[in-house]
């Protein structure tokens, strides 16, 4: 993918506010540096919005002007009413020019849509600020490493907790061992498809809701990854409750469950880990819980829609992508 060029849009939040507005200037010459070209879309340094970057139009044309004159497109940031954009983005046009849409979190909305909508492959991985320092490491290395084609990706073994807020530049530190949670996961074979359980509950019902002509479409199940953002434990159940009772798991061969933010809560005396568990133990498929995967860091980036062999050994994921 090098020489090629992102285009950076802001479909969510903005990068105004530190240490993200350093990290964007900082981020533009690591790209540079590894010999990317990078357009940043008008709304990337505004706050104009109801907690956004823009108006929901303005934010939905700088995706679909981006669209036309980058190779791939990476998101700003995260943020909270990103689903807005939605109404103002042509599908049928994604699906007749596929692009490559990297993003995280609130980015579900655009990672997750343009999968079971439009039919084609997005990442769920790292914002673009993100990539704010050389040499990358773990979920950014691994990022670039799908960019060029390399498909096979192993878990982190450590994770970084709690987040590190002293410094404008932090450096991962990677504090805690991941101790991945196993009921009766082994290997699975099936097309990989997820996101934020946050931003996905608010998709179920939509006309923005293809989930189920999707799955349908596939020559194979779905293996479901989801890691939640602000949900509390009890949160969970109810998010869980609308999808399981949407049928989004109807083709579902087994789950991977990633580090919540919340990951010490236990509201009415429920860790959040066995939410996931109690909500999901029905379906009588085989599930991981705590992979590195999340708004703790590090994350695997995740290619939506690529088809996938997922096993568990020693202590440790591996996901083997298909060739496209």
């Amino acid at each position: 993918m090098k020489n090629k060029t992102i285009g950076v849009v802001a479909p969510s939040f903005g990068a105004t506010i530190s240490p993200y507005k350093e990290r964007l200037d900082k981020a533009i010459s690591v790209f540079k540096e590894l010999g990317y070209n990078v357009i940043l879309g008008p709304n990337c340094r505004l706050d104009l919005g109801y907690a956004s970057s823009n108006t929901k139009e303005l934010r939905a044309k700088e995706i679909m002007d981006m669209w036309d004159k980058a190779d791939l497109i990476i998101s700003c940031g995260g943020g909270e009413v990103m689903c807005e954009v939605l109404e103002g983005l042509d599908f049928n046009y994604f699906k007749n020019n596929p692009k490559l849409f990297i993003g995280f979190s609130d980015n579900t909305n655009l990672t997750y849509t343009l999968t079971t909508i439009s039919g084609i492959e997005s990442i769920y991985g790292p914002n673009f600020p993100s990539f704010y320092s050389l040499p990358l490491e773990y979920d950014l290395k691994d990022t670039l490493r799908i960019l060029n084609n390399e498909l096979e990706f192993e878990g982190y073994k450590k994770y970084q907790y709690p987040p590190i807020k002293d410094t404008p530049f932090p450096k991962y530190i990677l504090n805690c061992k991941t101790n991945i949670i196993n009921y009766g996961f082994n290997e699975v074979k099936g097309y990989i498809l997820g996101g934020c359980l946050d931003v996905l509950v608010g998709l179920v019902g939509t006309r923005f809701d293809n989930t189920l002509n999707y799955m349908n479409s596939l020559d194979d199940g779905v293996i479901f990854y989801m890691e939640a953002c602000d949900l509390t434990s009890v949160g969970v159940i109810r998010a869980l409750f609308q999808l399981k009772n949407a049928s989004w798991f109807n083709k579902v061969k087994a789950f991977l469950i990633g580090r919540s933010n919340n990951i010490l809560d236990e509201s009415f005396g429920i860790k959040i880990y066995d939410a996931y568990y109690y909500s999901l133990k029905e379906l009588n498929k085989p599930i991981l819980i705590n992979i590195d995967l999340g708004h703790i860091s590090p994350s695997l980036p995740m290619i939506n829609g690529r088809h996938a062999t997922v096993s568990y050994k020693n202590n440790n994921l591996k996901i083997i992508y298909d060739e496209k």
